[in-house]
């Protein structure tokens, strides 16, 4: 017989979290807050344990009423069996507790600060995209699916609820094309992306690809026919961890996909990044403006925008009439960014080039945005901030840990967070955007 837990809230992961007798924190899949469950334990640490549900005693009023929308195992949606309005309120609440745990700003100010979390309008369908890995069965035959976390192990499901409409099916729709598409021959892909735009309706299929000779045109015909493609490129590059690119060929249509967000049209190029919920993306680009004092505070202003991908937030401030400065690393996407600029008509300096390399260049700034990949601000990039001497900082981040870290290295550099607003990209995951506004003290 399983152990008796009562589960008290949820953690910034999959698990929730609730204690034995004896205090010891469990991590239970597959629970809810204010769940009693029996849990079969998984893992013995001697500081934690970790479980999995076996059978729920007294479910939580946390629990969704309705069943889940997703029957696969890949463990995608491991929330799912939350309401939304738990997983909204878990949300709001991993980010408090990180700003007093990490950041050591201590629980009532965290509280103070920390808004609540925007909700996404769409909880199912929401993905503009999907990226699947590529594998072979027992037969040899090549299957797409989703990497089961922390995993090798490949889910083949024949479709993904998360995504929307026009791409939903694309697991099981690009399987069967490329399948015919390659017949006995291997033709060296590992992964296949596929982005859908419910506003533009464009539908870029990305097929990654290990060097070497390829029938372009056959399998272009198969892609476009099996998803309504409106552009197929092969991705150059060797399996692993780095991926470095080598190369991006367009196979069919121009080679690029389109979105509409906050009133610009925006094109992101295999492999660039673009936020996959567009409509919350919205909201992040609101905010961080919002943040830095709208419109009439922008007009005129210098602003910096680090990280700055495809332009999403460059693009706006400039509409707004800031001067802007945008630094991106990427060289597909400082194409994208240049690209989008002059197609919606305003003036971006775009720098490709690292931003804590670049930073110290650009002299003394009225705003700054950051928007960093996980890993969050390198060491010594916030007291680079400081000598810029920015008024006021917006800091969008996808990793609340690495973003608490950063806001104590901002605290003791002469900037206080002033607001903080979580937005949910992610309905039925434990992840969750972050929003932040610093303002120089003095």
């Amino acid at each position: 017989m399983g152990e008796r837990i009562t589960v008290e809230r949820m953690g910034y992961g999959s698990a929730a979290v609730g204690r034995r007798a004896d205090g010891k924190t469990v991590f239970v899949e597959g629970a809810a807050p204010g769940d009693v469950v029996e849990v079969q334990v998984t893992e013995e640490k001697t500081a934690f344990a970790r479980a999995r549900v076996e059978r729920v005693l007294e479910p939580s009023p946390a629990r969704a009423r309705e069943g889940s929308a997703c029957k696969a195992s890949c463990g995608g949606c491991p929330w799912a069996h939350l309401s939304y309005e738990a997983q909204l309120e878990a949300k709001r609440a991993n980010v408090a507790d990180a700003l007093a745990r990490t950041a050591r700003l201590g629980a009532e100010r965290a509280e103070e600060l920390v808004l609540p979390c925007i909700p996404s309008k769409r909880t199912w369908g929401y993905r503009n995209k999907l990226e699947m890995g590529a594998g072979a069965d027992a037969q040899g035959r090549l299957v797409l699916g989703f990497y089961r976390e922390g995993t090798h192990e490949l889910d083949t499901p024949a479709s993904c609820p998360l995504a929307h409409a026009c791409i939903a099916r694309a697991p099981k729709a690009l399987q069967g094309a490329l399948r015919f598409a390659q017949g006995a021959q291997d033709l060296g892909i590992f992964r296949v992306g596929v982005r859908g735009s419910l506003r533009t309706h464009d539908v870029e299929v990305a097929l990654w690809t290990r060097p070497g000779p390829f029938p372009r045109t056959h399998v272009a015909r198969m892609m476009k026919s099996a998803l309504r493609a409106t552009s197929v490129v092969r991705v150059l590059a060797d399996p692993g961890r780095a991926r470095a690119v080598k190369g991006v060929e367009a196979l069919e249509g121009r080679g690029w996909w389109e979105e509409d967000l906050a009133g610009a049209r925006l094109g992101a190029a295999a492999p660039s990044f673009f936020q996959v919920n567009t409509a919350q993306a919205e909201r992040l680009v609101e905010d961080a403006c919002a943040g830095l004092g709208g419109g009439d505070a922008l007009a005129g202003a210098f602003v910096a925008d680090l990280y700055a991908g495809v332009g999403t937030f460059s693009v706006s401030l400039a509409r707004l009439g800031a001067d802007v400065v945008a630094v991106e690393s990427s060289g597909p996407a400082v194409r994208d960014l240049r690209r989008n600029a002059e197609r919606n008509g305003v003036d971006v300096e775009v720098v490709g080039g690292d931003a804590a390399r670049e930073l110290p260049d650009l002299g003394e700034l009225d705003f700054l945005v950051v928007d960093p990949p996980r890993a969050g601000l390198a060491k010594g990039v916030v007291e680079d901030i400081a000598r810029a001497a920015p008024a006021r900082v917006a800091y969008v981040s996808c990793d609340v840990a690495t973003w608490a870290r950063d806001v104590a290295r901002f605290e003791a550099c002469g900037y206080r967070l002033s607001r903080v607003r979580p937005v949910d990209l992610f309905p039925q995951t434990y992840h969750v955007e972050v929003s932040s506004t610093f303002e120089r003290v003095g």
